[in-house]
């Protein structure tokens, strides 16, 4: 949790080196890049008959995605190793690593992928340049998300680190936001030692929602320590603090302060305001 971080450079120096994520994302960093187009997410769609496997790592709660998904639209081919989510807890649920505007979201979902163009997995690829690449999906609390639930439903399976249970597969792109074109993009680092800077961030703009259970069952439900370790923890507030992000940009798919208003059934009409 955020109180040992500070003990990671000791021994792991990269945490205390460059790149490092995750970090505030505020006006005054943000440049729009036009060439920033719209990413494919190819084989997210995976069949009910595939399953995956859910394991509780002692860290977070981790989804193992199959390769033959990868993202589409990178400089080199970017495929699928795992998910996995971070959050805080009951009593302060605002675990999101990134923040928009020094704002925390409830909890923040990374689905990690490697290198493959260049590297055969993704523990090879993690701390090569350009290695990894994370989408990361912002979490606030509001309605029910069913898709979501095809994860949480399972929690109670995974209750203790090293525990780990087959689960059917579903479509990952679902766990997506809204207007997925619509990202900020930056290189940075992993958020857990040994924190190497080789990640190539798209934070989507829009948040995902979840309800007040899904959340209090994220918070309440995993421990970081095995079955029969006589003094349990809880696996709550496993988010890394922001940090320093001197002299460099965030790179944007869309125009800053561009709202689309939209109304009428299903959103049938829309108008674009532009206050830049």
């Amino acid at each position: 949790g955020p109180d040992g971080e500070k003990s990671w450079s000791k021994k792991y120096p990269s945490c205390g080196g460059v790149l490092q994520s995750p970090i505030d994302l505020h006006s005054d960093i943000l440049q729009y890049d036009a060439s920033l187009v719209p990413l494919g997410f190819q084989g997210y769609n995976v069949s009910a008959d595939e399953q995956f496997l859910l394991t509780n790592d002692g860290h977070s709660v981790r989804l193992n995605l199959p390769p033959d998904m990868h993202i589409q639209g990178l400089r080199s081919r970017y495929s699928a190793a795992q998910l996995h989510l971070h959050w805080g807890n009951q009593n302060d649920p605002h675990g999101s690593e990134h923040t928009v505007s020094g704002k925390h979201f409830a909890a923040e979902l990374h689905i990690v992928h490697y290198n493959s163009d260049l590297y055969p997995n993704a523990s090879t690829a993690s701390n090569k340049s350009e290695g990894l690449a994370v989408l990361a999906v912002l979490i606030e609390m509001g309605s029910f998300n069913p898709s979501y639930d095809k994860i949480f439903r399972h929690l109670q399976d995974v209750k203790y680190k090293g525990q780990e249970v087959l689960i059917p597969g579903f479509s990952i792109e679902e766990l997506l936001p809204e207007r997925p074109e619509e990202y900020y993009r930056y290189k940075g680092s992993l958020t857990t030692p040994p924190c190497h800077p080789t990640v190539l961030w798209t934070v989507f703009r829009n948040p995902v929602q979840i309800s007040q259970e899904q959340l209090l069952a994220l918070e309440t439900a995993l421990y970081c320590t095995h079955l029969d370790d006589p003094s349990p923890r809880e696996m709550v507030n496993n988010f890394r603090r922001v940090q320093n992000f001197d002299e460099r940009l965030v790179y944007i798919s869309f125009r800053q302060g561009e709202k689309m208003w939209c109304g009428g059934v299903g959103g049938a009409w829309c108008w674009d305001t532009h206050f830049i």
